[in-house]
């Protein structure tokens, strides 16, 4: 699997969030069909089969992200120094 954008995983992990929420305080038809869209959508990005695996690797995945921009941020200071 290649790794989502960032910005991408971010954005649907907000609207994840925001949907879960919603539908957790006022629970409505509108608020299931959004809540299973985003957690469609996040499995999907996420190669998960669960929202809970999906929710795990999105960390995960931000994790390796981040690392990955340590790692340039290293090599650029190392090359300017």
């Amino acid at each position: 699997m290649s790794l989502p954008a960032e910005k991408e995983l971010r954005t649907v992990l907000a609207r994840f969030a925001d949907a879960r929420f919603r539908h957790d305080l006022l629970p409505t038809g509108q608020s299931s069909r959004e809540l299973e869209e985003t957690s469609r959508a996040l499995c999907a990005m996420t190669g998960a089969r669960t929202v809970e695996e999906a929710l795990a690797t999105a960390d995960a995945l931000l994790e390796q992200l981040r690392a990955n921009r340590r790692a340039v941020t290293g090599s650029s200071r190392a090359l300017a120094a």
